[in-house]
């Protein structure tokens, strides 16, 4: 099989690397399908559970919706927690959150948590380049495990966004991804308006502070549906043009994003938009970043539920 301009070969990860992480797949994009691909991990949370998720803009209808993530969030007796925006919209002032929140159905199937409403905190980043701390809700240590469910799809200036978005850009309070999307620890007047690189590094090092933070009491559920180029941040966001294709879930956030990129790539799918988009914004940096950060790994076994 030929080599991706990932710099992957994908399709070769079920016996090629014993040691690695296990990435868990099923195509029953549905709760029972949900709950099955989070049980294979064998996780087992303890204390306060966060399970953190992206609502959605205002007029997207592509994120996660509650009637399927329902049966997990209750499984987890977790609490769904967000991030004020850094942009204007729908979700950029606690008092707009809550009535977005409250418009998609989330607080119909579970107590809901804005983590900057009431300030924020820092948090290290150790060996970084570009950061040397993440700035995330004053929530945020109020939790003792993390369930990250996260809507794979493209994003407009991250190229895609998984569970390493979703933990960086996703987690940081409202001034903290305008510190990220800087790329550096002082946020420009235009922070929209940093160098690529060295953003997509940022998310890398932010993502990394989360986890080592945490000690690792995380696991990551990516869904791959509802395929389009453009994030759920986008209030008017591009049909999905590729056919919906499952669910990953890791313990490693390296590792089921890697899977997801790889499955886009070897997809028979109309694939070539989606990867016009990851490749034109140096998407895969993000994952080469995470890996330098020693965040995780992107070899990995490959196991498919479905043929159990």
């Amino acid at each position: 099989m030929t080599t991706t301009d990932t710099g992957r070969t994908p399709g070769t990860h079920e016996t090629d690397y014993p040691m690695a992480p296990k990435v868990y797949f099923t195509r029953d994009i549905s709760p029972a399908g949900l709950m099955r691909a989070y049980e294979a991990l064998g996780a087992k949370p303890q204390g306060k559970v966060a399970v953190k998720l992206s609502s959605g803009e205002g007029g997207n209808t592509h994120y996660l919706q509650p009637a399927l993530i329902k049966d997990l969030v209750h499984h987890l007796d977790g609490t769904i927690v967000e991030c004020n925006t850094a942009y204007a919209g729908t979700r950029d002032t606690t008092e707009h959150y809550w009535k977005t929140i409250k418009e998609h159905g989330f607080l119909d199937i579970a107590p809901c948590d804005i983590q900057d409403e009431d300030g924020e905190i820092e948090i290290p980043v150790e060996g970084g380049r570009r950061i040397t701390a993440d700035i995330v809700g004053s929530h945020f240590p109020d939790y003792d495990y993390y369930a990250v469910l996260s809507h794979f799809k493209g994003h407009m200036m991250g190229g895609f966004g998984g569970a390493l978005k979703n933990i960086s850009i996703g987690m940081a309070s409202s001034r903290g991804k305008k510190r990220l999307h800087s790329g550096q620890d002082e946020i420009l007047p235009n922070p929209f308006s940093g160098d690529q690189d060295a953003f997509l590094e940022a998310m890398a090092e932010a993502a990394t502070a989360v986890f080592n933070t945490l000690k690792g009491e995380m696991c990551f559920v990516n869904v791959m549906n509802n395929l389009s180029v453009d994030c759920d941040c986008d209030g008017n966001p591009h049909a999905p043009v590729m056919d919906d294709i499952g669910i990953c879930a890791s313990l490693d956030p390296v590792a089921v994003d890697q899977a997801c990129v790889d499955m886009v790539y070897v997809s028979h799918d109309n694939k070539a938009p989606l990867i016009e988009r990851i490749e034109s914004r140096h998407g895969i940096h993000t994952i080469e970043h995470a890996v330098e950060m020693g965040l995780g790994s992107r070899e990995y076994q490959f196991v498919d539920l479905d043929a159990r």
